[in-house]
């Protein structure tokens, strides 16, 4: 066999690789963001469907406060169930493996994506309540499952720019509902359960496709202990067959593994060994969500509206935002091996936080200065640009990259966590503090953005181009604990 030029050492994008990640994301991670944002511009349709559905059956309309609660259970079921999806991660990528289960999880988007196209004909909101729960279950497991399955299978030199992908078609997932969401286009009387239903349709795809990939080679050789089906598996993937190197590098997290067996999220908790990785997680998901980014875009239209575009055209301008955002996570694919990962949450929080600042001057200042409504877009498009870049695609990735394989599932069950109670939290408080504290309201967020710059700056390392044993090495200082293999040592102590 010839020996292997330097560029092939490093890992090169093969086809199986190009492919597995793009039915990865496009089945899973699109229709986290098509399900995001479905929902939003039919909404006045919808509601008017519940009342005519309850008027069928009692003979009066609802009450305003039964039609807002109602509405309510509706949009926040998704978020609800994606904290139930996140807390399935661990035990399902355990039990199926990480293929095994994006497989499964399609259950949890077909079977809603019929219920929702029914359920005008069925007359039942309650279907899609339900509908929205599964959906919502479908999500918290594709948001965390991607990014460990498509870390596991990428080369180090090229793991940050595939974890980048899942959020770049999360964004285009938004940006495609938001097109479909045109009251031109779905958002009709008749067209809504279409729109909702077309769920399924990326679901039904990887369904078909997905099983010609390969399972991660991580955890067919440090859980089902099967070295063959792991060279096999990191033969196609890497589109040569000497493949020993990285082998061993496996196999050395496969000796913490059998050492430590699967760690538990409890135990997790308890481990020092794994401080800092667990905090920084928890840090990095909670500022990535409670930062306001669903604010921004729950404030955008009416920052629109009152910088004088025409509330007919406001859909547009937002599927504009939505467009941005796809471009700067598209952009933020390949300066993440440039860059690095540390930098870009750097400069990501930074311009979110000075956008927030911003901000709260404009619309303090809105109705007294003519151009300042202008401001407020810019700050709106800058908040959005700032985010897309480090904050967004970069804490998901962080945690495959700083969890080793036997603590790497439960971590993702606390990011997940973590992520969707902060979601879920801030789309039910939001329309609180914005009656109580009005333009104001941002200040709390860039509160929240400072404070987790600062935090990156002093403790989050920089992780591009290292394996996963020497970025556990790294965090190994941190916590003062002079093991390669914290986890071995902390079991023994418990």
């Amino acid at each position: 066999m010839e020996p292997q030029d330097p560029l092939k050492k490093e890992g090169k994008l093969t086809l199986v690789l190009a492919l597995a990640t793009l039915v990865a994301a496009f089945g899973s991670s699109f229709q986290y963001g098509y399900n995001v944002a479905a929902i939003n511009s039919p909404a006045e349709m919808m509601k008017d469907f519940y009342n005519e559905t309850y008027y069928g059956r009692h003979g009066e309309h609802m009450s305003e406060f039964q039609l807002t609660l109602l509405w309510s259970v509706s949009v926040s079921m998704f978020p609800f169930g994606g904290f139930i999806g996140s807390l399935l991660v661990g035990p399902l990528v355990n039990k199926l493996g990480r293929k095994g289960t994006l497989l499964f999880n399609n259950i949890f988007s077909i079977v809603p994506a019929i219920l929702m196209e029914c359920s005008q004909i069925a007359k039942s909101f309650e279907i899609i309540i339900i509908s929205r729960l599964l959906v919502g279950i479908c999500a918290g497991l594709s948001s965390n499952v991607v990014p460990m399955y498509l870390g596991e299978l990428s080369p180090k030199n090229l793991r940050g720019a595939i974890g980048v992908v899942p959020q770049l078609f999360i964004t285009i997932g938004i940006l495609v509902a938001q097109i479909f969401g045109l009251r031109s286009v779905l958002a009709t009387q008749e067209g809504w359960p279409v729109l909702l239903g077309l769920t399924g349709i990326p679901a039904a795809l990887q369904l078909l496709l997905l099983p010609f990939f390969p399972e991660s080679p991580r955890y067919l050789l440090t859980q089902k202990e099967d070295e063959a089906a792991a060279k096999r598996a990191l033969t196609r993937l890497r589109g040569w067959d000497d493949v020993e190197e990285e082998v061993e590098e496996i196999r050395k997290e496969a000796e913490a593994e059998k050492a430590a067996g699967c760690i538990s999220v409890p135990r997790l908790f308890r481990m020092k060994t794994l401080r800092w990785q667990l905090v920084s997680v928890i840090v990095l998901m909670g500022g990535q969500q409670l930062s306001g980014v669903n604010a921004i875009y729950y404030y955008a239209d009416e920052i629109y509206l009152r910088a004088g575009v025409e509330p007919a055209d406001v859909q547009y301008v937002t599927a504009g935002t939505g467009a941005v955002n796809v471009l700067i996570t598209f952009l933020a694919v390949f300066v993440v091996e440039v860059l690095g990962r540390r930098i870009l949450l750097l400069l990501g929080f930074s311009v979110c936080f000075v956008a927030c600042c911003v901000l709260t001057a404009a619309l303090v200042l809105q109705d007294t200065i003519t151009w300042m409504p202008y401001v407020s877009i810019v700050c709106v498009f800058s908040y959005v640009i700032g985010h897309a870049l480090g904050p967004s695609p970069i804490p998901a990735l962080f945690i495959t990259e700083i969890f080793l394989q036997a603590s790497r599932p439960s971590a993702f069950m606390v990011g997940g966590s973590v992520h969707w109670l902060c979601n879920f939290t801030v789309g039910l408080i939001f329309p609180f503090i914005q009656n109580g504290l009005g333009a104001y309201s941002f200040v709390i967020f860039a509160a929240i953005c400072l404070l987790t710059t600062i935090y990156i700056f002093l403790i989050v390392p920089e992780t591009k181009g290292r394996t996963f044993m020497e970025i556990n090495h790294i965090f190994a200082k941190k916590n003062k604990v002079p093991e390669v293999y914290p986890e071995k040592e902390e079991l023994e102590d418990l």
